[in-house]
């Protein structure tokens, strides 16, 4: 994809709109899934990518070993990242020499940074704490909705419509005094602690032992083992990142340990799930869930889930979609124009801390 046409737009001839001139401006590619690149720039973020950044022909790349792609990469000193960017092996360094920064405007740098990249000391940076506002939110949203099982009522008002008295059928329909445990104090469960405390609503606990205990205590949080905490659940809620350690975390056992009635929240990854295990708990009627990821993705057409009217399903919306996507080429740009101007990262991501991410 060539640079994208139009007028000139502030920044087009060195600046950033606003009289001052970067120190350099580094020569750029962006590596995504073309179809992402409407959504991701729009005439703003162009704007400040071109006062930013040098670039040039592709301004998209996104099969690296096209012969354009190629030539491009010779010349490239940093990539804007996104969804769709193929494995930055070090086959792709080796035609890259020039390399520098993998700057990501997106979430999880796992499919696409290998260790090529930090042997080669690259900087690599991260939009997840931009990412992770609109999955709080919608986390935070299904809390809320858990406490009075309104999706769950909903579905039932389409079965039962002479009278209201399956309202009764769902146990204790209020926020007031419950316990909310969030598995994983990740930037996600870190904001929904902020936002759930702010309601003073609910006692929320936090299960995660690499978090500073400290960290969750100023969240408004109380940090808990798992086993302690699984019997007190009226709402669990997953934040943990998908390894190999933390697959099936909630399986059969962890699912008997809670209450009757628990509403299970996972927009974190599927796999941190045992889903036949949950078929189960939820096919028996004792436990809720609200799924907006799940494992493999999507369900299987006969997954018994999709019928279960105690199991609401989302297709992985929970993240940045339409117009949230422009906070994610923000938080990119910002990273850019540190970069060229010889300031550190923002959100910087290491070997050591890409072990224990998302």
């Amino acid at each position: 994809m060539s640079a994208p046409e139009g007028p000139v737009l502030p920044g087009e001839h060195g600046t950033d709109g606003g009289g001052r001139r970067p120190r350099s401006r580094p020569e750029t590619t962006l590596v995504l899934d073309p179809s992402w690149f409407d959504t991701l720039f729009g005439a703003e973020e162009l704007a400040r990518l071109r006062a930013a950044a040098s670039l040039g022909d592709p301004v998209v790349a996104h099969d690296l070993s096209s012969p354009a792609a190629l030539r491009r990469l010779a010349e490239t000193e940093v990539l804007i990242t996104s969804w769709g960017c193929p494995p930055l092996t070090a086959e792709v360094l080796d035609a890259a020499p020039r390399l520098r920064a993998v700057l990501h405007a997106a979430g999880s740098v796992r499919g696409h940074v290998t260790d090529a990249v930090f042997d080669r000391g690259v900087r690599v940076t991260t939009a997840a704490d931009a990412n992770a506002e609109p999955v709080a939110q919608y986390t935070l949203a299904a809390v809320l909705w858990a406490f009075k099982k309104i999706p769950f009522l909903a579905a039932d008002a389409r079965v039962h419509r002479a009278d209201w008295g399956y309202r009764e059928r769902h146990g204790e329909l209020s926020g007031r005094g419950r316990v909310v445990v969030l598995v994983g104090f990740s930037r996600v469960g870190r904001r929904v602690a902020e936002l759930l405390t702010r309601l003073d609503l609910a006692r929320v606990l936090v299960v995660d032992p690499v978090a500073d205990p400290a960290a969750v205590r100023a969240a408004g949080a109380e940090p808990v083992p798992l086993a302690e905490a699984l019997p007190l659940a009226d709402v669990l809620s997953l934040h943990a990142p998908s390894l190999p350690e933390t697959r099936h975390l909630v399986g059969a056992a962890e699912l008997a340990e809670l209450r009757d009635g628990a509403v299970l929240v996972n927009t974190a990854r599927g796999a941190l799930v045992d889903t036949e295990a949950l078929e189960r708990a939820c096919a028996g009627g004792r436990l809720y869930a609200v799924l907006d990821v799940t494992d493999p993705e999507p369900l299987p057409s006969t997954s018994p889930l999709y019928a279960l009217p105690n199991v609401l399903l989302t297709p992985h919306v929970a993240g940045s979609l339409g117009s949230e996507t422009r906070q994610l080429s923000a938080a990119a740009l910002t990273e850019l124009e540190r970069y060229a101007a010889g300031l550190p990262p923002l959100a910087p991501v290491t070997r050591e801390s890409l072990a224990v991410q998302a």
